[in-house]
């Protein structure tokens, strides 16, 4: 007899969806991967049906139909009220019994660490900050960029270095290399002409994120004004980590602090350093871990949590994702 499918984990990101059926043991029956989930981009009815294609695939490829239970941690899932309609959303898909819809930093956090409890920040294309404890309790931000107080992740990094080498191009602020290795990048001879090239789109707005491995490699070579940028975002990192140790009360005990996302896996040593630096100081007990195990495995690990699957389904779990 096949095994039985307890948990359908769903980790939809922006840009990518996995997708995991796992049996209550831990064995992962089948894995899917689709398109990034964006309600805000193209509407909930669109992003739903994309990411129902990506759930029947790994349900068809796992003979099972339904699962005892629905694990989705969803990009764009940042209030309670969001988590809610996209909990009934999913619910009238009937994949599960139950469904419980998360904000996808959770996954990130579940991933990192051994039990539900710790923080994590997610700095990727924007930034994002969580904390659980094992009772239930959590800490979360709205995250919805600079009007609820964000700043930062790839896209902001890119905005900011671009602000300071236009600057220093005309003068008006402080002379930086970015003025030289950003537009080089793209192959062209300045600012100026960068500028033009981003405002008539001969340089596709998606391309902007490129900009920030660049302002890195600037840091890295001792530019002033590019390590200023990068020790902001340090800075930035640090504070929520911080703020959400101190709401959960776990400012003064040993608990992981889960660094995730492109910006931070990168592991860019002065940003790396330079955090684990401001986290000593500020919240010493405080274990910090980079992880780059794709999220899908925290969605799932919350999933045999519902479930009070033993800790050998999660030992068994944890394989399969890292071998």
């Amino acid at each position: 007899m096949g095994l039985t499918a307890g948990v359908l984990a769903i980790d939809a990101g922006n840009s990518k969806t996995d997708v995991a059926v796992v049996a209550p043991d831990g064995t992962v029956l089948a894995t899917a991967r689709g398109a990034g989930f964006r309600p805000p981009a193209v509407g909930l009815d669109t992003a739903l049906t994309a990411l129902s294609d990506t759930v029947t695939r790994a349900l068809t490829a796992a003979g099972a139909p339904a699962v005892t239970h629905v694990s989705a941690c969803l990009a764009n899932a940042d209030l309670p009220v969001e988590e809610e309609r996209l909990t009934a959303a999913l619910r009238s898909r009937a994949w599960g019994g139950t469904v419980e819809v998360r904000n996808d930093t959770f996954a990130v956090l579940r991933a990192g660490v051994t039990e539900p409890r710790g923080v994590a920040v997610v700095c990727g294309a924007g930034i994002n900050c969580v904390g659980m404890r094992p009772d239930g309790r959590t800490a979360r931000f709205p995250a919805l960029g600079r009007i609820s107080g964000d700043w930062g992740g790839g896209w902001a990094l890119a905005e900011e270095a671009l602000w300071h080498a236009a600057r220093a191009q005309d003068g008006r602020g402080a002379p930086t290399a970015l003025a030289r290795t950003l537009p080089a990048h793209f192959g062209l001879p300045d600012m100026p002409a960068l500028i033009e090239a981003l405002h008539l789109h001969h340089v596709p707005p998606s391309r902007r994120h490129e900009l920030t491995p660049v302002l890195f490699a600037t840091a890295a070579d001792g530019d002033p004004v590019a390590r200023a940028i990068v020790d902001r975002q340090a800075d930035e990192i640090v504070t929520m980590a911080a703020v959400a140790l101190t709401r959960l009360g776990l400012l003064d005990e040993e608990t992981p602090v889960v660094l995730g996302g492109s910006v931070l896996a990168a592991e860019h040593p002065r940003l790396i350093d330079r955090v684990r630096t401001l986290l000593a100081d500020r919240a010493p007990k405080a274990v910090p871990r980079v992880v780059t195990t794709g999220p899908v495995l925290g969605a799932a690990l919350l999933g045999l949590d519902r479930l009070a699957a033993p800790p050998e389904s999660h030992h068994r779990l944890r394989a399969h994702f890292e071998p």
